[in-house]
């Protein structure tokens, strides 16, 4: 097609024209999508929405562009100037998984999604022939990964609670004994924000010979290091590779993925070579490096500690909350989840909320405050008595 020509668009003013277009036309059109999307200025519940509030420290970062390619553990002239910030980022998230830069390490990836890819790839080597079990609540990128890979994938049930039910595990390793086994773990699923009992989990496994389990935290792995009481989610507790994630709760404004590996796993090699050297899937991510070493430097481990227990303190007030208004909530200890049942469409549009099935879904992070607690629920309420909201 001739640079000249163009396709046809929708709306003739969104099109890419064969001039440039005036940059205020363009910001224009950007600020009337975000009044469109937001037009009473009412947060986000079902999604994290505070980005507003570290976008003025964050700024200069977005203004430049780098690739992370190599080893974030070596030292030469070839290397980037980013790699001492992601090996920092890299021992902050090891500590919280129960392990030190010795035990285990691996990369800062673009994305959740790339990080979960390495994991798994690094998990799987050493079993033979392995079937990959996920847990019915698992993260649908969990099963689309593992389909990319041509992983053999079994589904096994969850509990009410929204954890993995480790019976129906034994039962379908029981079935498929002497493959291996790899054993998908989520700390925060989807809709519950359950975590995976790990230790049990890879006790059950191993009855039936050998056993790797990876466990999926980017949506609770923050939130669980720092519960009053730590479930068994890490590699502390027996995990062999973790997907970590720290973009939503900390209000990035781009996705970012950390893959973390024991050293054991990684097959011998030439000296100094390292596990970002096999990344499934290019390189890895600087800028997101670089936002987190910065938002993490803004709160250090204290602040980071204290803004996770705000959250499960507001969680747990929307809880009683819900309760109250007799929407039916379900919470699991730690998460910052709360599930209800599905309000009227109205009350859905006002809170932008998130709806699966007959639940619907709020996450208290950013911009979760009691006082939105207890207007949402003042609506639930009305909802229950037929009272439009």
């Amino acid at each position: 097609m001739s640079p000249r020509t163009a396709p046809n668009s929708s709306d003739a003013s969104l099109a890419v024209g064969f001039q440039p277009s005036l940059a205020e036309d363009d910001t224009a059109h950007l600020h009337r999508l975000y009044r469109a999307l937001v037009p009473d200025g009412r947060p986000f519940l079902g999604f994290p929405g505070h980005l507003g509030q570290v976008m003025g420290e964050l700024a200069p970062l977005l203004g430049m562009f780098d690739t992370q390619g190599r080893n974030p553990y070596a030292r030469g002239r070839l290397g980037s100037a980013v790699q001492e910030y992601e090996e920092e980022v890299l021992r902050y998230f090891a500590a919280l998984a129960g392990a030190s830069p010795q035990q285990a390490h691996g990369y800062v990836a673009a994305a959740p999604h790339d990080a979960l890819l390495h994991g798994l790839v690094m998990a799987r080597r050493g079993l033979p022939e392995p079937s990959v079990y996920v847990s019915e609540q698992a993260h649908y990128e969990v099963v689309r990964a593992c389909e990319l890979l041509g992983m053999n994938t079994v589904r096994v049930m969850a509990l009410p609670d929204g954890t993995m039910d480790a019976e129906d595990l034994r039962l379908q390793i029981r079935m498929r004994r002497g493959s291996g086994a790899l054993v998908v773990a989520t700390c925060g699923t989807p809709l519950h924000g359950a975590i995976d009992d790990v230790a049990q989990l890879r006790a059950v496994a191993s009855e039936f010979g050998p056993v790797r389990v990876h466990v999926d935290a980017s949506a609770g792995g923050l939130a669980a290091a720092h519960s009053s009481l730590v479930p068994s989610w890490s590699l502390a507790h027996g995990a062999y590779s973790i997907t970590l994630s720290g973009h939503s709760l900390l209000g990035l404004p781009v996705p970012a993925g950390i893959s973390l590996v024991r050293r054991e796993q990684i097959p011998p090699t030439a000296p100094g070579i390292a596990v970002p050297d096999r990344l499934v899937v290019g390189s890895g991510g600087a800028l997101p490096t670089l936002l987190l070493w910065a938002r993490l430097r803004s709160l250090g481990r204290a602040g980071v500690a204290a803004l996770v227990g705000r959250c499960q303190d507001v969680a747990a007030y929307a809880y009683e909350q819900f309760e109250a208004a007799r929407a039916s909530p379900g919470h699991f200890p730690g998460s910052l989840n709360i599930t209800f049942a599905c309000p009227p469409p109205g009350v859905v549009d006002k809170w932008h909320l998130e709806v699966f099935g007959d639940r619907a879904r709020i996450t208290a992070t950013g911009p979760m405050t009691r006082a939105a607690v207890d207007e949402l629920a003042a609506d639930l309420a009305a909802a229950g008595q037929g009272v439009a909201a």
